[in-house]
């Protein structure tokens, strides 16, 4: 007999019983297995699963970062870039909750033993950040911030030599805080059934928001340093929007050139303000820091460091930021503008973003995400919100190209507006949430409301100047109205066509009567598109109309509203003439444009004017009237200036960084047309803005110019006056009109924003948001007396020479000045004083001017 251990019995072993014995074996490990898996199965049935999506309630933008965790637990997880989260436990609690700073923490019930989703929207709140003292020791995220600025170098996407990458971008524009009172206006009694959608838009928590704009891109963004070129190709983009007709305009500036953040620059442009960043080389200056533990974050061990400014009204931001352990180098950003800072109608900035290493070293940036929370200008309108996604993938590192590739600062593809019906959803980095899919469908149905309609066709209108019929527009209104002492009440109409009348052939004219002088004024003009890369364009031009002396200059091509008023009242020095302008316009290469003007001009005077044909001829003849023919060569160079096109406008939205130098050279040629004179002209202007950062930013205009030949004064240099009230940037404030003129001159221009940097520091003063400015205009120049000859003499009814104007001789022309803007977030009040030529007890010497403003 042999025992079998591990039974509960001795069994006695047979043939016939070792069969038994092995069937009872086999059952009772059957029924253990059996009882395993059962148990297996019950406990796994047991394991709670919990998915879902944070967003915040104002914005329905998602919540990274947030913390998901179990209550009364330490089982937790963290939301990714888009929001979402997946939550598991075996022994869970019944309830749920979502936390993230800045926000009123949430709890949700929770089913053990299911899987389900719990999506949580997040309410903002305004929280003071207590000050923190270290009582021992130095703060421990000194040293990190130490070691951040330490390795800006190697993590810095600025140490390589190139990158390129594909980019997705969406845009969307949203108004917000849509009051009962504003619900009851007619306008928004029309559109009620967009209105009853917003409780879908908003979620269960949500504030409703009306969707009015949302954009696609997809593009590719190029870079390279050394020299810095840069480029991107908007391969695709997708428009909707209330009163949108995108001409080009809109899909340009979607992409990602303008939705650059680097954090390891010093100070980093949002909304066109510089704001200084958290881990800048003063870091220590602006911003009190706390460590608040150590994460891991994508693979990467993480220190969690709460951020905010020492000054609440400074342009910096608060907030978390990541730094990694290893390599010091920034991961992830969360970081928000509150309304305290000095800027103007906007509530909120947040910005977002996710960093990843490059195998050469650097980081880059993955995905941006920035809201703008824009307030209401009055209790009874809506706010706005901004919200701007970018999404980077396939990256190219090191491997430049030729700097030739890059000529073109933006390049909008032909068909970039034409796709398939499914090409979005086969190349968007990530799917649209059924609420961005409401939104496509919501503002379909709101633009093609007739009210709505109305409402932004008057708004285009009131913003570019010109009213939009079929073909062509009707305007500019600003000019269809005067009223003066020479024409009395003037009326004109004008108009131009635009991209449905043609892509390359743009017509424009306007018709204009005075009632006093009972005289016919008109322009008819036509141009050319004869490529739009480079771009190159050909017209020609016929004008006749009345102006004044002075005004005759180019410095007024962007004053269109000063030109507009200086039609009113009191004319100065006014003529008749008639114009005809050839026009050429090339870009030979990035940031370098050539002009080529032929122009056959005569004048008439309406003012006691003549001059000697033969000046120091004590016989020669004298005359009022005159002609000119002149051809004009201008050289301009911007080395970083930003070009986009709109239907068939090319508009300039200024440079970066670098000056721009504009070269002209005019020769007036005798004989030809019917030309009086031979000339010569050279003019230079150099115009820049200066970020400086912290103290504020300064914009600086030098010009110079030298008449080479004897001519009367209509042909020399004017220096614009300025009699209004009004504050302007192309005159000097306490000079008359046709007060000075020169035939060779230097002048400056110099204008300071101090922003918040005085008036932030004085208690009485911080919460009123004003804001210093400063201003500095200087002239020196001459008049050779041979141009004083060329003129007959203005006699007196006594016979005695009248002076016509003054001279610049051996002292500059100066005033200073000084103002405050931001007053009512929209006015501008300058002072300033005349420090020279004061002789003249007629001479303005101190002089208050106003102006109106739109600025952050």
């Amino acid at each position: 007999m042999r025992r079998i251990f591990g039974l509960t019995h001795p069994v006695n072993i047979t043939r016939h019983g070792l069969m038994n014995s092995r069937n009872k074996i086999v059952s009772k490990i059957l029924f253990c297995l059996t009882l395993c898996q059962l148990t297996s199965a019950v406990l796994f049935a047991q394991q709670t699963v919990i998915k879902g999506k944070v967003t915040d309630t104002e914005s329905g933008d998602p919540v990274p970062f947030a913390n998901i965790v179990f209550a009364g637990t330490t089982i937790g997880t963290t939301t990714d870039f888009e929001g979402f989260f997946e939550l598991k436990s075996d022994e869970p609690t019944d309830s749920v909750y979502a936390s993230y700073i800045g926000y009123i923490t949430k709890v949700k019930a929770v089913q053990k033993g299911q899987t389900q989703v719990i999506n949580f929207q997040l309410t903002p709140q305004i929280v003071s950040l207590n000050e923190v003292v270290f009582v021992a020791g130095e703060n421990p995220a000194f040293e990190i911030l130490r070691n951040v600025v330490r390795n800006k170098k190697k993590n810095d996407k600025r140490s390589l030599k190139s990158f390129e990458y594909e980019s997705y971008n969406k845009i969307e524009f949203d108004i917000d805080n849509i009051s009962d009172k504003l619900r009851s206006k007619k306008i928004f009694q029309k559109i009620s059934q967009v209105m009853d959608s917003l409780d879908q838009i908003a979620g269960e928590d949500g504030k409703p928001i009306l969707p009015i704009f949302i954009s696609e891109s997809i593009s590719k963004f190029y870079l390279r340093y050394d020299p810095k070129l840069q480029k991107e190709e908007i391969l695709k983009t997708k428009v909707t929007g209330v009163g949108i007709e995108d001409g080009g305009l809109v899909s340009q500036v979607i992409g990602s050139t303008f939705q650059q953040y680097n954090f390891y620059i010093n100070w980093v442009n949002l909304v066109n303000k510089e704001f200084i960043s958290p881990i800048a080389d003063g870091w220590k200056t602006y911003y009190d820091y706390e460590l608040k533990d150590t994460v891991n974050v994508g693979g990467h061990e993480c220190y969690r460091l709460e951020v905010w400014p020492k000054g609440e009204q400074d342009l910096a931001f608060s907030g978390t930021i990541w730094i990694t352990t290893k390599e010091y180098a920034l991961k992830q950003v969360d970081l928000l503008v509150n309304k305290e800072a000095n800027l103007n109608y906007i509530e909120k900035i947040r910005i977002q973003q996710e960093l990843e290493p490059t195998d050469a070293g650097p980081w880059i940036p993955s995905k941006v995400r920035v809201l703008i929370d824009i307030g209401e200008i009055t209790n009874k309108s809506a706010g706005m919100l901004g919200k701007f996604y970018s999404s980077n993938k396939d990256w190219v590192i090191n491997e430049p190209r030729k700097p030739g590739f890059y000529t073109t600062l933006i390049e909008l593809a032909e068909d970039a507006r034409i796709q398939e019906p499914d090409f979005w959803e086969q190349n968007r980095h990530d799917s649209l949430t059924d609420t961005e899919k409401h939104v496509y469908a919501m503002i379909d149905t709101l633009r093609n409301i007739p009210v709505v309609k109305t409402f932004t066709d008057v708004l285009k209108t009131a913003f570019n100047g010109y009213w939009k019929v079929g073909k062509i527009d009707l305007g500019p209104y600003v000019r269809s109205f005067a009223n003066n002492e020479v024409e009395g009440i003037r009326l004109g109409l004008g108009f131009r066509t635009n991209i449905n009348f043609s892509d390359k052939w743009i017509f424009q004219g306007y018709g204009a009567y005075g009632f006093d002088d009972q005289r016919w004024k008109y322009l008819g003009a036509v141009d050319y598109i004869i490529a739009r890369k480079p771009w190159t364009k050909v017209g020609f031009e016929h004008r006749k109309d009345m102006d004044q002396i002075w005004l005759l200059t180019d410095d007024l091509e962007n004053s269109s509203i000063f030109f507009a008023f200086s039609q009113f009242g009191n004319i100065t020095r006014p003529f008749t003439h008639t114009e005809n302008t050839f026009r050429f316009e090339t870009q030979l290469r990035k940031g370098w444009i050539q002009r080529i003007k032929i122009k056959n001009e005569d004048y008439k005077p309406l003012f006691p004017f003549a001059y000697y044909v033969d000046p120091g001829n004590a016989e020669s003849e004298t005359r009022s009237d005159f002609k000119t023919t002149e051809v004009s060569f201008e050289t301009r160079f911007a080395k970083d200036e930003i070009f986009i096109q709109n239907d068939n406008q090319r508009m300039s939205l200024g440079t970066i960084k670098w000056p721009a130098l504009t070269l002209r050279y005019t020769v007036g040629l005798k004989d030809v047309l019917g030309g009086d004179f031979n000339y010569h002209k050279l003019n230079f202007n150099i115009k820049q803005s200066l970020k400086l950062g912290f103290f504020g930013v300064s914009k600086y205009s030098l010009s110079g110019g030298y008449i080479f030949s004897q001519l009367p004064y209509p042909l020399l240099k004017s220096h614009i006056g300025n009699e209004s009230p009004f504050y302007t940037q192309v005159a000097y404030n306490l000079m008359d009109y046709f007060e000075f003129v020169s035939d060779r001159y230097v002048s400056l221009r110099y204008n300071h924003h101090f922003e918040g940097f005085v008036l932030n520091r004085i208690p009485l003063m911080k919460k009123l948001k004003w804001r210093l400015v400063a201003n500095a205009n200087l002239i020196y120049g001459d008049l050779r007396d041979e141009n004083l000859d060329a003129t007959v003499p203005e006699l007196d009814d006594l016979g005695n020479p009248v002076p016509i104007f003054k001279t610049l001789s051996d002292k500059p022309y100066v005033e200073l000045g000084y103002g405050i803007e931001n007053i009512f977030k929209i006015f501008r009040v300058d002072v300033f004083h005349r420090l020279t030529y004061l002789e003249d007890p007629d001479t303005r010497k101190f002089g208050v001017k106003f102006s109106f403003q739109f600025i952050l």
